[in-house]
């Protein structure tokens, strides 16, 4: 006979055992001690039903992490097995149009077994902190805090008669409680619309003073949430950001950066794009290393793309994160150092890392050079100071032509603002895969006319006879009679 475990009985058996045998025993039994033992039985049961639940919800936890981890497992194998995939592609002995649309679903294939990859982790992640805070309360619930001591005698002359509380100190403010709501549900339909790759990208020119030449383009997040609602960043990043969603985003903006960067190429100017990550991906290497092998994969487009890091992440940046950063740096990703809050540099260390741009508002350069606190030198020396270290300071946020001339008079070449254009969304066109150029049709064998040989050309035996010229006879008879 096969033996029964116990862990895997459901946990209503054990209560309805428990009930069981305690109405066995009050139909059994006489008097009080009847009574007693069927409700013994009763709670015995039911503490029996809660123990096997609990067991059997910390075994399918288990269960659940060991599924996640073998996923995480099979997810490695499979981004192997793509790099390989690749690598062979590369090796096979085709052109580079035959071979273009290939190797963008093996980029887009990387990518995206990167992303789950770290989905799972933050699922994994959220289990966790799940179980430590069940655990906490159960704590507590064993070891409840001490309670204050209440009054030895309550006398009724010595109680004090309090007022009652009014209501509406006990309600939710029902305008609260709607903002609330609609708060929540404005998040839903930013993760939605993130989960179809709503995503748009617009462009605006950095340009070279005082010619207002465009050398290159920042481009500036939106989300589409439908035909008449287009998010700014900060509307949405600081939701991305909470519900882990930044890293998924910065992947879908790199992508799109690296076609604008693409399209740049084919034009001539030396033009670039830069692009933002979110500052989860800034934090995570994990993140910054899913980012890295996209840029790897899109290796002949690096040239034309510029990353931007904000000045407090730089200085801030783990050493993990550092060699990720000095790994792109070798192979030829440009950095921009960005949200500039005070104007101390030093050129020589920001272009070791990789750093080529240094942008800064309009309004802070303005201020330093008014007697301001912020650098060790003046205001109309920092572009000189950059420029020594093959780094190009770039004031953004111009909103005027004054504040150009101002630029202007700080030595600045570069600006970005509105008083040179807003930002503007790309054509559709330059996110489209290059066609293939079409090759040659040949003629038809009819068509072409045979090498003619040196005898038949030379030869004046072979020659042909020339075109005997036919005279109508009026023509020959009105000259005669002329």
């Amino acid at each position: 006979m096969a033996r029964i475990r116990l862990s895997a009985l459901s946990p209503a058996a054990s209560g309805v055992a428990g009930f069981s045998l305690g109405a066995a025993a009050i139909l059994l039994l006489p008097g009080n001690l009847a009574n007693a033992l069927g409700l013994l039985s009763a709670g015995l049961g039911l503490a029996g039903a809660a123990a096997l639940a609990r067991r059997n919800g910390a075994r399918e936890r288990e269960q659940l992490l060991a599924a996640i981890g073998e996923v995480k497992v099979r997810l490695a194998t499979n981004a192997i097995r793509v790099d390989s995939m690749a690598k062979r592609l590369d090796q096979l002995p085709m052109g580079e149009a035959d071979a273009a649309p290939a190797k963008a679903m093996l980029h887009e294939l990387t990518a995206e077994v990167g992303l789950l990859g770290d989905l799972l982790q933050q699922v994994a992640t959220t289990l966790g902190e799940h179980d430590d805070q069940l655990s906490r309360i159960e704590g507590r619930l064993a070891n409840p805090p001490p309670q204050p001591a209440r009054l030895a005698a309550l006398v009724p002359e010595r109680l004090e008669l309090r007022a009652p509380e009014p209501l509406v100190a006990t309600r939710h403010d029902p305008a609260e409680a709607a903002q609330r709501r609609a708060a929540e549900e404005r998040a839903v339909l930013i993760s939605e619309a993130l989960a179809k790759g709503q995503v748009e990208v617009h462009l605006q020119p950095i340009v070279a003073l005082p010619q207002r030449r465009t050398r290159g383009y920042e481009a500036l997040v939106r989300l589409r949430l439908d035909d008449k609602t287009l998010l700014l960043p900060s509307e949405f990043l600081t939701t991305v950001e909470e519900r882990g969603f930044g890293p998924t985003l910065d992947a879908l903006v790199l992508t799109r950066a690296l076609a604008i960067a693409r399209h740049l190429g084919s034009k001539p100017g030396d033009l670039f794009v830069s692009c933002n990550f979110s500052t989860a991906t800034w934090g995570s290497s994990r993140a910054l290393a899913a980012l890295s092998r996209i840029l790897e994969k899109y290796h002949e487009h690096i040239g034309n793309l510029v990353i931007e890091v904000p000045q407090r992440v730089f200085r801030t940046l783990e050493p993990a994160s550092l060699g990720l950063l000095g790994a792109m740096s070798a192979n030829g990703v440009r950095f921009a150092l960005d949200h500039v809050s005070d104007l101390r540099f030093d050129p020589i260390s920001l272009h070791d890392r990789g750093v080529r741009f240094v942008k800064a508002s309009a309004a802070l350069l303005l201020a330093e050079a008014r007697g301001g606190a912020l650098a060790d030198i003046a205001a109309g020396d920092i572009a000189i100071q950059l420029a020594r270290g093959s780094i190009q300071l770039i004031a953004e946020e111009v909103e005027d032509d004054p504040m150009v001339a101002d630029m202007l008079d700080l030595g600045i070449s570069y600006g970005q603002g509105v008083v040179f254009s807003p930002p503007r969304p790309v054509r559709p066109e330059v996110f489209a895969e290059p066609q293939p150029e079409a090759a040659p049709v040949p003629m038809p064998a009819a068509a072409v006319a045979p090498p003619a040989s040196a005898e038949v050309v030379e030869h004046p035996a072979m020659a042909p006879q020339p075109a005997v010229k036919r005279v109508p006879f009026r023509d020959i008879l009105r000259r005669a009679t002329a």
